[in-house]
């Protein structure tokens, strides 16, 4: 197995299957797909079982209490065997060859992380928004000479694919709200090489009836992510690369900013 895919789910019936589909139609076949059902009070886990059923080659299905996103994601990385994990949240979808192009740029440059482009759609699919990743930066991104992305790239699990290895000794802070901030940093700290793509493979659903915490609570969140951030900066072998490290601060405290 080459790509380990886990979808975390909770209380999303609406936009389950339009996930599933751009999954189970990937033109990449060696893949698993893990979707955890994090204790869901609606119809996902019927959904999930369906599509178990139809698809038991690729599809592991798995169910657990409520324990949030986090929770979901550290569970499936238990579960997961291939080579490389990717992520990709319940209510979004993905093109047919995400996968497929982001495993082959692993292999082709020995990248520990890969990078794709993300579009925000709509609930009638119309693209919203383009969110380009890295432009002015090669295919292969050697992160030595090419530090700056520590501070310019955009901090989603979603939009990247990760070698195994770098979950060792890592997991996802449960119970926070910026937990991608918070841990992807210091995946990316372990990276000699990325590569990326200028493909928008992710598409992003601006949901209208999304739950979310408190400015308070954020801000809070995003706080102790920045901190614990710092901490494993100051250990890295990129830590007498002050600049960065000054510029990831500042782009996080304009979003606490923007919060607050």
């Amino acid at each position: 197995m080459m790509v380990s895919i886990i979808v975390p789910v909770y209380n999303v019936e609406n936009y389950l299957a339009k996930c599933l589909d751009s999954l189970v139609n990937q033109s990449l076949q060696t893949i698993e797909i893990i979707v955890v059902d994090d204790g869901s009070k609606d119809g996902s886990g019927l959904i999930i079982e369906e599509y178990a059923r139809n698809f038991p080659d690729k599809i592991k299905a798995f169910s657990k209490e409520n324990g949030g996103l986090s929770d979901a994601r550290n569970f499936g990385l238990e579960k997961a065997s291939g080579k490389y994990i990717g992520f990709v949240d319940s209510d979004d979808y993905v093109t047919e060859k995400m996968f497929a192009e982001m495993m082959q740029l692993a292999e082709k440059h020995e990248a520990k992380m890969v990078i794709c482009n993300i579009q925000k759609v709509d609930q009638n699919g119309k693209v919203t928004q383009k969110l380009t990743q890295i432009p002015n930066m090669p295919e292969r991104i050697e992160l030595d000479n090419h530090f700056s992305v520590f501070s310019d790239l955009s901090y989603f699990a979603c939009n990247k694919l990760f070698n195994r290895e770098l979950f060792a000794h890592k997991r996802f802070k449960a119970g926070v709200h910026f937990e991608d901030i918070q841990l992807i940093p210091q995946l990316l700290l372990e990276c000699k090489v990325l590569a990326q793509t200028q493909s928008f493979h992710y598409q992003y659903l601006e949901r209208t009836d999304s739950i979310t915490k408190t400015h308070t609570e954020k801000g809070l969140d995003i706080l102790k992510a920045v901190q614990d951030v710092e901490s494993v900066f100051e250990g890295s072998e990129y830590s007498y690369k002050r600049k960065e490290l000054k510029n990831f601060q500042i782009l996080k405290a304009c979003i606490l900013f923007w919060l607050m």
